[in-house]
């Protein structure tokens, strides 16, 4: 019937709905909206607890570039060895303590291994801004945004701008506490058919940043 195009355009609700019945993936939930209303649906948060045995090969592959997954939370629940020596060490966190923004206005460690830590912090809010607005209203996200407001004043500050940044690509300057400077080039992708995840990958930017990851990894 749908294919056929009798009796009107069902709602987006009937179509969800058809879905979950239909116990359809991701990618068959966007397929039954393009055939039935010529568009993608709108995406919805779901809570992530891990990734794949493959994707994780994905970002085990970059031997010199450090490679993360994150939510639309901005949780990391995946990495590679050269995040683990060159950005945090994820596995010694608990799962609550991984999420980049806790870290970024929580810790004063990570707010010291950023070079341009406020414009870092800027860029990373805006950017969260706009995760959770393609996400849509969820109650994670609302409880952090609640919790990062009481315990910072800054995260509160730069919230209340409303500013919406896209964060592609771009450089961080990291500050090693034992390399220096660390000038690295970012790289966002999403995952097909989980539009919940981004893989984020940080190559050394200049042959002097190369030798020091390289030493870093040589060493750890």
């Amino acid at each position: 019937m749908l294919e056929q195009g009798r009796g009107g355009a069902p709602s987006a609700s009937v179509l969800n709905r058809l879905a979950e019945s239909l116990l359809l993936t991701e990618l068959e939930r966007q397929h039954l909206f393009m055939l039935a209303l010529g568009r993608p649906p709108e995406w919805r948060y779901r809570p992530v607890e891990g990734i794949t045995p493959r994707l994780q090969r994905v970002l085990d592959a970059f031997p010199a570039s450090a490679a993360i997954v994150k939510t639309v939370t901005w949780d990391v629940v995946a990495w590679n060895r050269v995040a683990t020596v060159l950005l945090t060490d994820y596995g010694k966190l608990s799962p609550p303590e991984r999420n980049i923004l806790r870290l970024l206005f929580c810790s004063p460690k990570a707010r010291q291994a950023q070079k341009d830590w406020s414009k870092v912090a800027r860029v990373v809010v805006g950017a969260f801004r706009a995760d959770v607005t393609r996400a849509g209203s969820s109650l994670e996200a609302s409880r952090l945004i609640d919790e990062l407001s009481t315990v910072s004043a800054e995260f509160k500050a730069l919230w209340a701008d409303t500013d919406v940044v896209g964060m592609s690509e771009g450089v961080k300057r990291l500050r090693h506490p034992v390399a220096g400077i660390i000038n690295l080039e970012f790289s966002n992708f999403s995952v097909e058919g989980r539009p919940e995840l981004g893989v984020v990958v940080f190559n050394p930017a200049k042959p002097a940043d190369v030798r020091r990851v390289q030493t870093l990894l040589s060493s750890a």
